[in-house]
């Protein structure tokens, strides 16, 4: 996807405060558009991308039910419609690795991306990809253990993706 870019890494500071005000600095000088997501909480990459593109998606057909894109890409990537509920998956004091998605909105090509220095004044990029956390995906998609039994541990990320996509159905 030539318009995101996830990069996963640690916080460099568990003041969330100071992380978002850092993260929101870097928005205004980049043009981007960055959500921070508890890594723990995410199944896979395929899981961001999705999320990010019907989030997009929602914000080009004005049936976005945020006002804020990253707001909107939390939204989706938690499987819940209500932005209270999403904000749960965002970063805490207890976050320990971070989800960054980085977007450039719309036909935004002429925005630069951050840079790595910029970026690792925020967060330790490690390179890991994801890793999710079994019981923490398990709470945040209210994934019950007879659906573990009948698809399989391997399948949970298919299982996450269904919810991801159900967001705009149930209502």
């Amino acid at each position: 996807m030539d318009h995101t870019r996830l990069i996963f890494g640690k916080p460099l500071t568990k003041d969330i405060k100071e992380f978002i005000i850092s993260l929101g600095d870097l928005e205004d000088r980049t043009g981007c558009v960055i959500q921070a997501i508890d890594a723990d909480r995410v199944a896979s990459e395929r899981h961001l991308i999705f999320a990010i593109e019907k989030a997009l998606l929602a914000f080009s057909e004005e049936r976005n039910v945020a006002k804020d894109l990253g707001v909107e890409i939390l939204r989706y990537a938690s499987g819940e419609r209500q932005i209270e509920r999403a904000l749960l998956m965002g970063v805490s004091r207890s976050t320990e690795r971070i989800a960054l998605a980085i977007v450039k909105p719309g036909s935004a090509e002429e925005l630069a991306w951050p840079d790595s220095s910029e970026l690792s004044q925020l967060i330790e990029i490690d390179g890991m990809g994801c890793s999710f956390k079994l019981d923490a995906l398990r709470e945040t998609f209210n994934i019950a253990e007879d659906e573990i039994q009948a698809v399989g541990e391997a399948r949970i990320p298919d299982l996450v993706l269904e919810r991801v996509a159900l967001v705009d159905i149930i209502r």
